[in-house]
């Protein structure tokens, strides 16, 4: 007996270990699986910053872009073939940003209709070279004349806007105004967060003011201002993991790659966000604190305010709305009554009234069909 009850004995202890350890095992599982999901919607929270910051850089030289073209005076130094004094006028511009905005490498340069230089704010050296021979994305403006913004590889990777300039109904060249990236990171770490513009190398042919710069991986890195302590250990990181998920969490800190693309949407390299932990901690408790209301997408938001200022739609009262809507859905031999007090209450509203009806009637019909 003792023997049977030790065999019991022994069978329970094993049962019981194999549970606690299966347990144990589970949660360990799910607890990662967890932390992975945060850190995927974390990312993507992040991203979604990033992509603002980004479109709100590149909108708003473009705009600036677009008002120094229509600049008497430089339209004046182009037309009379005057480049000493377009060259004042863009130094003088950018002088004046140095001085008065946060705006420290802001470059001018102008074009004739042939892309040779006409005018640079930094001096006269480069006056009269070609810039089609090692710049691509000109080509493309100079059939279309449409305004381009992004950024742009050349002898070095920045935020570029170029713009036609108009003289009446003629074309008489293009301005380009320049940005460094520099600046654009240096709003990140302003924020806590640390960017590295990294360019592929095979851009390094024409980027002859790059030919110095570190790399990161396979990359070229863009910005001077790069955060020499992370670039080490941005080195030591498993990169295959990060280009193949798009983050990568390793000792509390948070690495991004985003694609980055130029003026044509095409792919020149990547941008690698890294989120130290304070970073982090701060994201994670920004992403929390989001109320429910922030985080539906605008038409759900209108829908939920509109409910609440009006909850009976374009009808008078909930009386009117309810006969209305129950009627499709009553046997024909009980419809015959109300659909003469449908009648009644419906010629108490008015011609715009009622076309509102039908147009909320025809919002909610569930579409059925093919798209072409």
């Amino acid at each position: 007996m003792k023997t049977i009850s030790k065999h019991i004995s022994k069978f329970y202890f094993i049962t019981i270990f194999v549970v606690l350890f299966a347990l144990s095992v589970s949660i360990l599982f799910f607890a990662k699986e967890s932390q992975k999901d945060r850190f995927q919607e974390l990312s993507r929270y992040v991203i979604d910053d990033f992509q603002k910051s980004l479109a709100y850089e590149n909108a708003d030289l473009l705009s600036f872009s677009l008002a120094l073209s229509e600049d008497g005076a430089l339209k004046n130094s182009l037309t009379s073939d005057s480049e000493q004094e377009g060259y004042e006028i863009l130094s003088a511009i950018t002088k004046r940003f140095k001085e008065y905005t946060h705006i420290k490498t802001l470059r001018l340069q102008v074009f004739d209709n042939d892309f040779f230089i006409f005018a640079q704010s930094w001096g006269n050296a480069s006056v009269g070279l070609p810039m089609w021979w090692f710049r691509d994305d000109l080509e493309k403006l100079k059939h279309n004349k449409r305004p381009k913004v992004g950024i742009e590889t050349g002898r070095m990777l920045t935020f570029k806007a170029t713009i036609p300039i108009r003289n009446g109904q003629d074309y008489i060249g293009y301005l380009e105004v320049i940005k460094f990236v520099d600046e654009f990171a240096q709003k990140f770490h302003q924020q806590g967060i640390e960017l590295f513009a990294l360019m592929e190398t095979k851009f390094l042919k024409q980027a002859s003011l790059m030919q110095e710069f570190p790399f990161l991986g396979q990359y070229v890195i863009a910005n001077k201002n790069f955060n020499q302590k992370l670039k080490l250990k941005a080195d030591a990181i498993n990169w295959a993991e990060l280009e193949s998920v798009g983050y990568y969490y390793c000792d509390k800190i948070l690495y991004l790659l985003e694609p980055m693309y130029n003026g044509e949407r095409q792919e020149i390299g990547k941008f690698l966000i890294i989120l130290p932990p304070e970073a982090v901690a701060y994201y994670q408790k920004r992403h929390q604190n989001i109320s429910l209301l922030t985080r539906l997408r605008d038409k759900d938001i209108y829908s939920v305010v509109k409910l609440w200022e009006n909850p009976f739609g374009s009808y008078k009262n909930d009386k009117d709305k309810s006969l209305i809507e129950w009627l499709p859905k009553l046997k024909k031999e009980d419809r015959i009554a109300l659909e003469k007090e449908a009648k009644a209450m419906l010629e108490n509203y008015s011609r715009d009234e009622l076309i509102d009806i039908i147009l909320e009637s025809k919002h909610k019909e569930k579409k059925i069909g093919a798209l072409e």
